[in-house]
């Protein structure tokens, strides 16, 4: 445990080029294709660290900015996965946490209950979170590790539900994205996309930069949409001109550089990823294993990016109108990209729909956050990362249904909210599948 303690702590962009690297000698790569390929993930993961630290440091300031200026009254702070990730990680459950999921994921596999070969250890956090804050509910350690081992079950399962969407609309073929925010909420999009499909006049509207870029030139190209957002979004925190001016150059920038760096995650990922499906198809004829990695591959999307800026005053002003909301979104505005990007792959890049579903996603996580803010003060509490007191929560791992629905639902504290998430998720999720089994989830429009 402690040699997997120590390549834990050295984070995803240090761990995740160790894997591939293993995984690319054990597939008979070579040393040579094998450490570049590493390297080249890593470097791309840099990049990717790079450029959401742009977003989260100066998109979280205008955040916080907007929250101050405007007095919304929200006591608890969203902390965001950058918070939260550590107190997974300390708890009695987070090393154990990834072999149990390997295990998981291995019977998956042999059983044929999923085509996802995850090799994404370092986000198996989101299901330790889940363990650790059943722990904290029922003070059961059993408790926790069935929690993992659903949460784990049900993301798998996520990767290939989605997988037309990582394949059409991402072209990401042969990569699944069964961790992060994304692919949990991903399945309210699906029902959004089929209703706003069937009323007329809302489904003729098409907004995505493609056609924008088409109906308005150069002005409607990403890089000056960020432009124009990060302008808006500095004029709404009441920054000077100026200051606005430096955030619309700094998320163009963002429109520019995150496709970037994501081409080098592919780059990097491509060798290993046809090496283990060949291998894998080999051994198991006739199936079409997919290689489970990050959602950051997806935020090099402009409609992704466009999409996460839009919802940072979005997902304020849903705070705020919310009832009995405490919490005020500030650690996760700037990754809301984690939260829509499978939506809006399921919109096929429609911004104009993606704000309907967005918008559901939202209001889901930050009313789930708020009946979970009291657990993760008690699991922060309890790993010495937080103080008595403190008033925390946040949108990702506190605000996800999965974590909601178990916990209390092995606590029997069922309440009718408990119940009204129940009842929306497990129809969402169901009518997801469905669709995933008939082949309809992703069709192309002609």
């Amino acid at each position: 445990m402690g040699v997997i303690k120590y390549i834990v702590d050295l984070g995803p962009t240090v761990m995740l080029p160790m894997i591939i690297f293993i995984i690319g000698l054990l597939l008979r790569e070579g040393i040579g294709k094998s450490l570049r390929s590493g390297l080249t993930v890593g470097i791309g993961f840099v990049g990717i660290n790079l450029v959401i630290s742009l977003m989260t440091t100066n998109l979280g300031d205008a955040a916080k900015a907007m929250a101050e200026n405007y007095n919304l009254g929200l006591n608890v702070i969203d902390l965001g996965w950058p918070g939260t990730a550590p107190m997974a990680w300390a708890s009695d459950v987070g090393l154990i946490a990834i072999p149990v999921a390997i295990i998981v994921n291995i019977i998956m596999l042999v059983t044929k209950m999923t085509k996802v070969v995850n090799v994404d250890i370092w986000n198996i956090w989101h299901f330790a979170f889940t363990g650790a804050i059943m722990q904290v509910a029922t003070g059961s350690f059993v408790w926790a590790i069935v929690g993992i081992v659903i949460h784990a079950a049900i993301a798998f399962k996520l990767g290939d539900i989605f997988t037309p969407v990582t394949d059409e609309y991402f072209g990401l073929e042969g990569i699944a994205m069964p961790h992060g925010s994304s692919a949990y909420m991903g399945v309210l999009a699906v029902p959004i996309d089929d209703l706003i499909e069937k009323i007329p006049g809302l489904n003729k509207i098409t907004l995505t930069p493609e056609k924008i870029e088409e109906k308005l030139g150069v002005f409607g190209q990403p890089t000056i949409i960020g432009a124009v957002l990060g302008f808006i979004i500095g004029i709404l925190a009441q920054y000077p001109i100026g200051d606005s001016l430096t955030l619309a150059v700094q998320m163009a920038g963002v429109m520019v550089l995150m496709p970037m760096v994501v081409k080098l995650i592919m780059e990097g990922l491509i060798p290993i990823s046809e090496a283990a499906r060949k291998l894998l198809e080999k051994h198991f004829s006739g199936a079409d294993f997919r290689i489970g990695l990050d959602c950051a591959l997806m935020l090099g999307d402009s409609a992704v990016v466009a999409s996460s800026m839009l919802f940072v005053p979005l997902s304020l002003l849903i705070a705020v109108l919310l009832p009995g909301n405490q919490i005020l979104p500030f650690g996760d505005l700037a990754t809301i990209g984690f939260f829509v990007a499978i939506a809006v792959g399921v919109h096929k890049g429609n911004v104009f729909r993606t704000l309907f579903s967005g918008t559901a996603i939202m209001t889901m996580t930050i009313w789930i956050a708020n009946q979970m803010a009291t657990l993760q003060q008690q699991l922060g509490q309890s790993v010495g990362l937080t103080n008595p007191g403190e008033k925390i929560s946040s949108l990702d791992q506190a605000g996800s249904p999965l974590t909601y629905l178990l916990t209390k639902g092995v606590t029997v504290e069922m309440g009718i909210g408990f119940f009204v998430i129940l009842v929306i998720y497990v129809a969402c999720f169901a009518y997801s599948y469905i669709k995933y089994k008939r082949g309809t989830l992703y069709v192309e429009e002609f």
